[in-house]
């Protein structure tokens, strides 16, 4: 099978850092996660909110340790190692026979990834419009569809320019709810026990362990090939530093909104469109379009991350295959409601996530002992 590259070789290296070079890798990480679940907030509640203050501080503090660590890591080893197939990294951390199977797997999942991405486009139509979710399915799957068609640099310019305003609207509608909060967030951590809410995990923990564990899984390949386009590891960890630490901060904010109106979102499967419609309907109309720009973003590299992994970009054979996988996410991601397609397909392959974050945090360690001991030699 053959794999190319998600960019062209990295320029001429240098140890200056490029702010608006960072503030692309890092606008690309934000667009590459928001996607359908963070977009209209129902990630956010099952794996945050759902646990109370516990979920907001617990998980999402450990969420944005370890989210930053997982984007620094991949960009900066992106950078370095220059793999000729961005695929690679599953087996530079995790042997050759794990790596296969990371390898094939991650493809899979980011499938899966895809057609949650599609019910969500059809919640956001169904719930929020009242139209038929096949419109909204079908639509995101014919834009995603065309836009990896033209190639990965249209859509590398794409994600990184509309992510960061998409989460600045959302963290505002965030700080909004928790102000206009009927009962405040301290009055939503009290009712939330007599709620019957669908939760990521048994408890705070392992719910962040997921979260992590399912977006590294799309992140890999991405951010690795993404890498090899930074001049220097320093510009590659800068965004890697700025993209995870500015999302993770983002999901605790929308986390502590949704939690200050836990029972108006209860049960809703665009919780986010709550929060807008309580301030203005037009707003909430506005945001509706907000939301399917974020899923639109993930969607686009979620796709071109499977066809480019069989085929070279922009061949008659990628082009075939990518709007069969479109027509394929379409019918898969349309049969069961957007809710339950996230704590399935996010849940599961979030614990197979795990493995991978702690062969990558054994593979760190390692790497940081052999320079400590090097240097301890030359001394």
């Amino acid at each position: 099978m053959a794999e190319t590259a998600l960019t062209e070789t990295r320029p001429a290296s240098s140890g200056t850092r490029s702010l608006p070079r960072i503030l692309t890798y890092a606008g690309a990480i934000i667009a590459f996660l928001i996607g359908s679940g963070f977009a209209t907030g129902q990630e956010i509640l099952q794996y945050f909110t759902s646990y109370g203050y516990w979920g907001i501080f617990g998980t999402g503090l450990l969420v944005l340790v370890l989210m930053t660590y997982v984007c620094v890591e991949l960009l900066s080893t992106g950078q370095s190692r220059q793999f000729a197939r961005p695929s690679q990294i599953f087996h530079f951390y995790c042997g050759k026979h794990l790596g296969i199977f990371f390898d094939f797997f991650s493809i899979v999942f980011v499938f899966l990834s895809f057609t949650v991405m599609v019910a969500g486009a059809g919640a956001v139509f169904q719930e929020h419009y009242g139209l038929s979710k096949y419109l909204g399915g079908i639509g995101l799957a014919v834009a995603v569809g065309v836009t990896v068609w033209f190639g990965l640099r249209s859509v590398v310019d794409v994600i990184g320019k509309v992510g960061p305003l998409i989460v600045v609207i959302a963290v505002g509608l965030g700080l909004l709810g928790i102000m206009r909060g009927p009962g405040g967030v301290v009055g939503g951590n009290h009712v939330l026990p007599t709620l019957d809410l669908t939760q990521a995990s048994s408890n705070w923990f392992l719910a962040g362990l997921s979260y992590v564990g399912f977006c590294m899984l799309w992140l890999a390949a991405f951010l690795t090939a993404l890498g090899k386009t930074a001049r220097n590891r320093r510009e590659a960890a800068s965004g890697g530093l700025v993209g995870g630490a500015a999302f993770s901060l983002a999901c605790i904010v929308v986390g502590l909104g949704l939690l200050a109106n836990i029972s108006r979102v209860n049960g809703t499967e665009i919780p986010m469109l709550v929060l807008a419609a309580d301030l203005s309907p037009l707003l909430a109309s506005g945001f509706s379009v907000i939301i399917l720009a974020g899923i639109y973003t993930t969607a686009v590299p979620l796709l071109w991350t499977v066809s480019s992994r069989v085929f070279a970009e922009r061949t008659v054979p990628f082009k075939s295959l990518t709007l069969g996988l479109a027509a394929a996410g379409t019918l898969i991601g349309l049969v069961l409601p957007f809710s339950q397609m996230v704590n399935i397909v996010y849940v599961i392959n979030g614990y197979v996530g795990i493995l991978l974050l702690v062969l990558m945090l054994v593979s760190t360690g390692r790497r940081l002992l052999r320079r400590r001991s090097a240097v301890a030699v030359l001394r």
